[in-house]
């Protein structure tokens, strides 16, 4: 019987462990120094269109917002809570250790200054801010990050007027 070869997916990533978060659930916490500009891992899942998320997810019916969806481009988002990997862990920051990259169709986060080991990994997720979003919309995608900075929405900030 041959051996199965194992997949990226199935590996442990060299850079972190998930664990309980002080932010949220788990978490993605450092098991080693991260230097700055490392791409630590690929966000993987599902590839779908807008319309297939919004029918997926209704914000509006769930209790607090909670989906693992990351929009590519305008015509792609890929859905982590199918066939994702521990990228769809690391939570959100007002003052993240890291940040999205794409390339192509391809989403990469990557550290953005060096991470100690210990320290969760987060990046901000500036869900896009819909022109009548209120206060009941930043209290649905209520922040738990806690920073300094902590603006208590993962919205995106609000543009000046």
């Amino acid at each position: 019987m041959a051996a199965r070869r194992s997949s990226p997916r199935d590996r442990p990533n060299p850079y972190f462990r998930l664990r309980r978060s002080a932010i949220q659930g788990r978490g993605a916490i450092a098991i080693r120094r991260i230097p700055r500009f490392t791409r630590i891992i690929e966000y993987t899942g599902e590839r779908i269109t807008h319309e297939e998320a919004d029918a997926r997810y209704d914000d509006l019916s769930m209790k607090r917002h909670h989906t693992f969806l990351f929009t590519v481009n305008t015509r792609m988002v890929i859905d982590a809570a199918h066939g994702g990997n521990a990228a769809r862990f690391i939570n959100h920051s007002c003052e993240p250790n890291c940040e999205p990259i794409i390339v192509g169709h391809r989403v990469f986060i990557r550290s953005n200054r060096v991470i100690e080991p210990g320290e969760e990994l987060s990046y901000d997720y500036n869900y896009e801010r819909e022109e009548d979003d209120d206060a009941i919309a930043e209290t649905l995608y209520a922040c738990r990050c806690g920073s300094r900075r902590c603006r208590r929405t993962i919205l995106s900030p609000r543009s000046p007027r």
